[in-house]
């Protein structure tokens, strides 16, 4: 049979029918999202809850997420721009490492708004942990990781949040064989946890700035010139997200300080003569036609046109 030229007529397009905005977009897989939302007939529309972990250049952001008819509902989230502001960590903050404190943070909130008793791993040694559910007390909470469009290759950050929120107490079905250092001999795949350790505190970044700094000193001072403003080696950098951890455990609700503005900038009112913004007043009060002239002739001469005020005398 030879090639037939299929010919779009005139009915053919007016039956088209465009897809949804954001697959247009580019922005979401509708048939994985379909599995994530759609809750079975017999829970009696409790909801669907979904780790939802996303990247940008400068941040990582963790959302504890449930889906209804009028939209998505967020229960929690968590950023790795608050880390720099209150758990000490000013660098590095997109990280593994920092995807790890991320889930760790949003875990140990959502525990504490609903008053669950789920302490999770407290020896962070890079093993694969589930939580063990109470049975005479609360159940833990329960979420579905949510990754987007993103590709699950094994190393990836995300896997890095999704190992945070477990270690917090978050049930999040998982397995262990997209974690860092996982190899596949044959059809058996080992998981390493000496090396999710060190992926947890930032050790494969060290090991790059040791040897990054020791073949091209100029490329080091580029690159890590914000670890070296704030006087971070990378024999500092265990240290500083083992205190991170502990810090996010006492205090994971910690609030936003009085001079912080958004997510990596200060206020500060004695500097920054904007930081006191005058009170705002909806509807101008009406003025008449000499106050408006009078207004005007002002105007005229702050600006040193004195001679046509002068002249329209």
């Amino acid at each position: 049979m030879g090639f037939i030229k299929v010919v779009k007529n005139k009915a053919y397009f007016k039956r088209y029918q465009v897809k949804y905005r954001r697959r247009r977009e580019g922005k979401t897989d509708y048939q994985a999202r379909k599995g994530l939302i759609t809750q079975d007939k017999n829970k009696f529309n409790s909801p669907k809850y979904r780790l939802v972990v996303r990247f940008s250049n400068k941040d990582v952001i963790a959302q504890i997420i449930y889906s209804k008819i009028v939209g998505d509902i967020v229960v929690s989230a968590a950023y790795s721009h608050e880390l720099a502001n209150n758990y000490g960590l000013k660098v590095g903050l997109t990280n593994y490492a920092a995807a790890y404190c991320t889930g760790l943070l949003l875990a140990r909130r959502v525990n504490a708004k609903f008053n669950l008793p789920y302490e999770g791993n407290t020896e962070i040694n890079g093993e694969d942990f589930n939580v063990e559910a109470d049975e005479e007390g609360k159940a833990p909470f329960k979420a579905l990781l949510d990754v987007g469009l993103q590709r699950t290759t094994t190393g990836a950050r995300v896997f890095g949040a999704l190992k945070g929120a477990c270690d917090g107490g978050l049930s999040v079905p998982h397995g262990d064989k997209r974690f860092p250092g996982t190899t596949a001999e044959g059809k058996e795949v080992k998981a390493n946890p000496e090396v999710h350790r060190k992926y947890i505190f930032a050790g494969h970044v060290a090991e790059y700035m040791a040897k990054l700094e020791e073949a091209d000193p100029e490329a080091y001072q580029k690159q890590f010139s914000r670890f070296i403003r704030e006087g971070i080696k990378g024999d500092d950098l265990e240290k500083m997200y083992t205190d991170a951890h502990a810090a996010i455990r006492a205090d994971p609700l910690k609030k936003r300080g009085a001079k912080e503005r958004g997510s990596f900038a200060t206020r500060d009112k004695a500097k920054d003569p904007k930081a006191v913004y005058p009170k705002k007043t909806f509807g101008a009060q009406a003025i008449s036609v000499q106050q408006r002239k009078a207004r005007i002739k002002q105007r005229l001469v702050a600006a040193g046109l004195k001679e046509i005020v002068e002249f329209r005398k």
